[in-house]
């Protein structure tokens, strides 16, 4: 059974940084992708950053060029380093992974505020 344990998430002021880390329970190349994905109040979920097995990293629009995506393969963890926060980046974030012709897995979430 894979699980999925996300930290760092927090009270910060707009202009303000964080970093998510997601723990996983087995070695994180053994997934095809793993990301992060967001939920806002009243918003569907969607994918804010992944990386695939090879290296491979993919960022929604509105976080290119202040969020970054990476992993450290001795801890069998992923991290999300949230820079320049903005109010719109407020949201629950989930850690996320995939292995082929597997239902995805989640984490239990945690929460950012970025207060204007």
């Amino acid at each position: 059974q894979v699980q999925l344990v996300e930290s760092g998430g927090g009270l910060v002021q707009a202009g303000g940084a964080l970093t998510l880390s997601c723990a996983a329970s087995g070695s994180i190349f053994s997934f095809n992708a793993i990301g992060w994905y967001r939920q806002a109040p009243g918003n569907e979920r969607e994918s804010v950053a992944t990386i695939t097995s090879g290296g491979s990293r993919n960022y929604a629009d509105s976080v290119k060029g202040r969020f970054t995506i990476f992993r450290d393969s001795t801890k069998n963890t992923l991290y999300l380093q949230m820079n320049s926060l903005k109010p719109e980046d407020t949201a629950i974030y989930y850690c996320n992974a995939k292995r082929t012709f597997q239902n995805p897995y989640w984490g239990q979430g945690t929460q950012v505020t970025v207060s204007s």
